[in-house]
Parts: structure tokens; C-alpha cells; sequence
């Protein structure tokens, strides 16, 4: 199956300039635990609601820090096109729950999320990515 397949295309972005509060807010109306953080049309890192509670209000920022301060910068993407067995082994040695999906232009065009393998594509994909996900620290830790 390929990531087009299996992707959610409705994805709402925010800026790095945009408030944790409104992050936040984004997020619960739209019900994601993430969002891609654009500036001039490209993709400049990724937020989650993790990100938000550990290096926002954990570490005593308040709700009107810009997302710059407690984003991802290093954003993992896929491309559309791609399988989604590939993507899934890509996730767990990554250990992401969640990729942005660009078309060849790397435009955004959706997400996918390990839930989307487990629901949609429905292969067991998502067991072994999963496991890889699941493993104890890595490049995504919140505890650096």
C-alpha cells in the first residue's frame, strides 16, 4: 500500500511565531497530537503536544512562548508515493509515531501516523513499528 493510501490529508499547520496556547488550542480542535510547523511554504519542524507539556510547562514556559522554542527542528518526512512497509520500518528506527507526508515538489500534502498503518492499511506494519518506537530513548527523547 502506499502512503497516499493510508495518510490523513487534513493537516493544520502553524508558524514558528504562533503561541503554545494557540498550538494547543489547534490541536484540540482539530484532535492530533501534532502539527507541522511551516514557514515561507516549507516545512521548519514539527510540534506535539508532548512538546508542549515537557519542554513548554515543565520547564515553567508560559503559554505565550513561540512554538521555535519547544519544536522539533529536524523534521522526518515521507514522500507520498512511497510504500507504507517501508515507511513503517523508517518510523520505528526513527522511533516517530507521526511523519509529515510531501509530494515530490515537498509540498504538504498530509500525515501519517501510526494509527493510520494500524487502521488502514491494516498489514502489521504497525506491530513492528511500534516495537521500534516503543524503545527507550533515542533522537527524539524528551529527556535531553
Amino acid at each position: 500500500m502506499l502512503v497516499k493510501e493510508a495518510m490523513s490529508r487534513d493537516v493544520r499547520t502553524v508558524s514558528p511565531e504562533t503561541s503554545l496556547q494557540e498550538a494547543a488550542r489547534i490541536m484540540l480542535e482539530s484532535d492530533v497530537g501534532s502539527l507541522p510547523v511551516g514557514k515561507d511554504d516549507r516545512l521548519v519542524g514539527m510540534i506535539t503536544d508532548r512538546d508542549i507539556a515537557v519542554r513548554g510547562v515543565a520547564a515553567g514556559k508560559p503559554p505565550t512562548v513561540q512554538v521555535r522554542e519547544v519544536m522539533s527542528e529536524e523534521v522526518k518526512y515521507c514522500f507520498e508515493d512511497e510504500n507504507t512497509a517501508s515507511i513503517a520500518a523508517n518510523m520505528a528506527q526513527q522511533q516517530v509515531r507521526r511523519l509529515p507526508v510531501v509530494d515530490r515538489n515537498k509540498r504538504l500534502v498530509g500525515i501519517l501516523a501510526l494509527a493510520d498503518l494500524a487502521t488502514v492499511a491494516k498489514s502489521g506494519h504497525a506491530s513492528a513499528a511500534l516495537s521500534g518506537i516503543s524503545q527507550r530513548g533515542g533522537a527524539h527523547s524528551q529527556a535531553r
